[in-house]
């Protein structure tokens, strides 16, 4: 499936347009998921950990329009995010990295950035070879998951050498331990007498944990050659993420359990995968077209068939039938404000908005 370029510029204006819409609503809070017939958004005071891709969509619509008004409300979202530093999640590369990595030349951001890094170098086990998930939004401490990885592999790469060197360890762990005969284990706990052992949830047919492994890997293919980052077991490990990701049917969008193939679909698992691809699209190499081409696909997809558009009640700009969680059946099929800002993120690099290798 392609998508002229009309629509993809149209497409993203929509996205951008409710984003500003939705700054209106919720003022100081931060949205977190929308119900699909009215657009009315669940929000949070502190952003939990999906803070860093409200900010950073609105530093996508800042760049878009060009306006300082924009660039401020931008700008004050991201310095809420600031309670977040010494938080212990490791789901600070998730906040803190998309929340800042957009706002170039900033100085309340840069600082912020950089302040997270050290703190999540500081967070490293070394015992471990990670940066554990952390108890700041309950449950047990020791944890390896998925998406713990996306966003503090560039973020702890951008504290100098030895940020880079806890990165690759932080990855290459996760890998050692989630991705396992080919098939994603999301998350394990470590028990001192027992060692690592999966948990119940997420379940391993979770729609995102293959999407956000693949991102994590597709950034870590984009720093400095070293050997630390062992690049042949990475471009490996991403061609056999991607193959899995974009055979599954519905263009690449999963259902939100694959052991439920009827049940809910996730959109923003399939616009996380997109973004991924578009990255490793960047990565020389003989899969560097595929990978273009399905980013492409899904894209072209996910704006046909899943984004509001002005016919109908309602909101145009919606990223419906998004799962935030199938399990406990929360917002099954609704608008995310994550599915919002990686479909944003993908359309914008499409049309040359932004570079997605620094994002």
């Amino acid at each position: 499936m392609t998508v002229a370029g009309d629509r993809i510029e149209r497409a993203l204006a929509d996205i951008l347009c409710r984003a500003g819409v939705t700054r209106d609503e919720v003022g100081a809070r931060f949205p977190l998921f929308a119900d699909p017939e009215t657009g009315r958004w669940e929000t949070t005071g502190r952003g939990s950990w999906t803070g860093g891709f409200w900010a950073g969509l609105l530093w996508l619509r800042a760049r878009y329009t060009g306006d300082a008004a924009d660039r401020g409300v931008a700008s004050d979202c991201t310095a809420q995010l600031a309670g977040w530093v010494e938080a212990d999640t490791a789901t600070r590369g998730l906040i803190l990295w998309y929340g800042t990595a957009l706002a170039i030349g900033d100085p309340g951001a840069d600082e912020l950035r950089g302040r997270a890094a050290r703190a999540c170098l500081d967070a490293l086990d070394p015992e471990l070879g990670l940066v554990p998930w952390g108890a700041a939004l309950g449950g047990p401490r020791l944890l390896a998951r998925v998406d713990a990885v996306p966003g503090i592999v560039p973020l702890l790469a951008s504290s100098g050498a030895e940020g880079a060197a806890a990165a690759a360890s932080h990855l290459h762990r996760h890998i050692d331990l989630c991705h396992a005969d080919g098939a994603v284990v999301p998350a394990l706990r470590f028990e001192p007498d027992r060692g690592w052992r999966p948990c119940d949830e997420p379940r391993p047919g979770w729609s995102r944990g293959r999407p956000w492994l693949l991102l994590a890997v597709a950034d870590a293919l984009h720093q400095p050659r070293t050997t630390r980052w062992n690049r042949q077991r990475l471009e490996a490990t991403a061609a056999e993420l991607a193959a899995a990701l974009t055979g599954a049917p519905r263009w690449g969008v999963p259902p939100a359990d694959e052991g439920e193939p009827d049940g809910p679909q996730d959109t923003s698992a399939a616009a996380i995968t997109a973004v991924a691809l578009l990255k490793l699209a960047l990565v020389p190499g003989p899969r560097a077209a595929e990978y273009h081409s399905r980013a492409c696909s899904i894209l072209a997809h996910l704006v046909t068939v899943h984004l509001s558009g002005p016919a109908g009640s309602r909101p145009t700009g919606m990223l419906l039938n998004g799962c935030y969680d199938a399990g406990r059946s929360v917002a099954v099929r609704h608008e995310l404000i994550w599915g919002d800002f990686f479909l944003a993120l993908g359309l914008a690099a499409l049309v040359g908005l932004v570079d997605i290798r620094t994002v």
